[in-house]
């Protein structure tokens, strides 16, 4: 039997979104890159785990797990619906060829985040019309990325396309964000942005994700 769980607090949805990235980080740097993202001020912590096997991503999510219960942050698992549903408290994020979003509820409880990636007004007008069932919902991504390489960025304009709609759930914006165009994005009206290069990447994590972080909490978007 899950162990019951939450609701998320509304300010979870805002500000520094964190993908802990295998494409970026080896193995035994996860719980240290993780801890590095949660003192840097990350409401949310991701895995993405693209291709590894089932059995290796339960590893990780084990690893990482007591780490973001240290910082009483949500830990959400990229696309494994079954491994989501196997650990308790751990949340879900899909993207649009990933499954029915009401099954992946039906799957995860009532209380459980659960989020969707987006990449037009038209994806976005839908995933707002699933408010009962979503916690959050992304667009993007908005710059070119090498997260993403067959994706074509959607650019800000779809940001104040999807913000002129006043959803009542949360979005944040993913693809090229960085130190650099952070602001540009949350001006554009995200509830919060997903960095995920350019924190990995840095000489010191911790270092770049307050700096994000400290975007997000002086923009009025976030």
């Amino acid at each position: 039997m899950e162990t019951p769980t939450q609701p998320a607090s509304t300010t979870t949805f805002q500000g520094f979104y964190a993908i802990l990235d295998t494409g970026y980080i080896g193995d035994a740097q996860w719980e240290y890159t993780a801890q590095a993202l949660l003192a840097g001020g990350a409401r949310l912590l991701q895995i993405r785990a693209k291709g590894h096997p089932l059995e290796s991503t339960r590893e990780l999510v084990e690893r990482v797990l007591p780490v973001a219960h240290d910082f009483d942050v949500p830990l959400i698992v990229n696309d494994h619906l079954p491994l989501a549903v196997e650990i308790p408290g751990v949340g879900l994020h899909l993207g649009q060829e990933d499954g029915s979003i009401r099954e992946a509820r039906q799957a995860l409880g009532p209380n459980r985040i659960l989020g969707l990636s987006t990449h037009s007004l038209e994806q976005a007008r839908e995933a707002i019309a699933m408010g009962d069932l979503l916690s959050y919902f992304a667009v993007g991504p908005v710059f070119a990325t090498a997260t993403k390489p067959d994706y074509k960025p959607v650019g800000l304009r779809l940001v104040r396309d999807v913000r002129a709609l006043q959803p009542p759930l949360p979005f944040f914006c993913i693809g090229g964000i960085n130190r650099q165009n952070a602001r540009n994005v949350l001006e554009a009206g995200a509830t919060g942005i997903v960095s995920v290069s350019d924190p990995l990447e840095a000489p010191d994590t911790e270092v770049a994700a307050r700096e994000i972080t400290r975007l997000t909490n002086t923009c009025p978007g976030a």
